[in-house]
């Protein structure tokens, strides 16, 4: 049934993740397009959405991809789906959570919980960067790198508002005149698709 499959993935994917919903990202990708739930592109309009919404990364991308897998069944799978797939991806987090409350005291001292935590920093960056580049080969080459990707507008945009971006982190400009421009860029694009 759908819905134990939806907690069981998204459990897994929540004990096995450090690091937050950016780590969590290449996995959750694998899972729902290696299971036929969804295609890459379906997966990067979820990321957009779940990235737009208030509330954690995770959170939001396991409850969008339970929703519309409990879909099938009614409005009720809806929201079952979205209940057993959030619940999948908190439940582990908060156990860990109960345990290390139980026993920090006790551990927190420890060379090896220490040789742990910092092992697991790598890791976690070398996820997140994992995310960001299958979500920008997703993004800037939805059709593969040719050179007749690069002149197309879609590519264009994206490279437009990415720019964007690094003018904003790099230099002190107002973040609405970055929206607006980025709001214009994109009515302007959607016009001319």
């Amino acid at each position: 049934m759908i819905f134990l499959q939806l907690f069981g993935v998204f459990f897994m994917i929540g004990a096995f993740t450090f690091g937050g919903g950016y780590a969590m990202l290449p996995l959750i990708q694998r899972e729902v397009v290696s299971l036929g739930w969804m295609t890459d592109e379906k997966v990067l309009n979820f990321i957009a959405v779940s990235e737009s919404t208030p509330g954690p990364f995770a959170i939001n991308m396991s409850t969008y991809v339970g929703q519309e897998m409990g879909g099938t069944y009614g409005l009720w799978g809806n929201f079952f789906g979205a209940f057993c797939a959030t619940l999948g991806v908190v439940l582990p987090s908060f156990i860990i959570i109960l345990l290390v409350a139980k026993f920090f005291e006790k551990f927190k001292e420890s060379r090896v919980v220490k040789g742990c935590m910092t092992g697991l920093k790598p890791a976690v960056i070398g996820l997140i960067g994992s995310a960001v580049v299958s979500t920008g080969a997703t993004v800037f080459f939805p059709t593969g790198i040719a050179l007749s990707t690069l002149l197309t507008v879609d590519f264009l945009s994206a490279l437009g508002i990415f720019v964007l971006a690094l003018i904003l982190a790099l230099k002190k400009v107002n973040p609405i005149i970055i929206i607006v421009i980025s709001a214009a860029l994109g009515i302007a694009v959607g016009y001319l698709l």
